[in-house]
């Protein structure tokens, strides 16, 4: 262990310009009932979960599934659209906005993130950004998605992948960093033989 000095100085860290889009006591508040009502909901209580993220301001469309463990930092900086799933201890640290789009899958344990910090900052400076992730995308299971990223439609991100970037439409992607390795493909399930 060496003695250097740090590079940055803790001390000075203030992100006071931040607004989290609501009073203190609120966020306090939407802390508690998460905290409580939704490890509490059995599963197919689902109506139960996505009506207190409406209540707390999330815009949530219909036919969405969201498992009881998932986590939601500040709801009204959400967006999920039409039919789509929440898995199970998915967190959505959504310090800015994160949009969802319809039928979507965000897989379990993945863990979509808008905040990070200025490296160059001696004050480890906090940086945000939101993350779009459009129609018909799955997320695959233990995958994060950095701040500034958008996911292009029916765009596929391999499990355990690590997007920093934004990820073309109709694209089968993976690793980490991600990167995109194949072209989708749609299968025709209408056809009548």
């Amino acid at each position: 262990m060496t003695n250097d000095q740090p590079f940055v100085d803790l001390r000075k860290y203030d992100q006071s310009w931040f607004d989290r889009g609501r009073p203190g006591w609120y966020v306090l508040f939407w802390w508690f009932v998460q905290a409580i009502a939704f490890p509490l909901t059995p599963q197919p209580l689902n109506i139960l979960r996505c009506a207190l993220l409406r209540l707390f301001g999330a815009r949530i469309g219909k036919g969405v599934l969201i498992r009881p463990t998932a986590r939601f930092t500040y709801p009204w900086k959400v967006t999920i659209g039409d039919y789509s799933w929440i898995g199970d201890n998915v967190v959505l640290y959504s310090l800015e906005q994160i949009y969802i789009g319809e039928h979507c899958v965000i897989s379990q344990k993945s863990y979509l993130c808008t905040g990070s910090h200025d490296l160059r900052d001696p004050a480890f400076g906090l940086k945000t950004a939101s993350i779009a992730i459009n129609n018909g995308v799955w997320v695959a299971a233990d995958c994060f998605v950095g701040p500034g990223v958008q996911i292009g439609a029916n765009a596929v991100i391999g499990a355990r992948s690590s997007v920093f970037t934004n990820m073309p439409s109709g694209q089968v992607c993976w690793g980490s960093p991600c990167r995109p390795k194949t072209v989708r493909i749609k299968l025709d399930l209408s056809t009548n033989s």
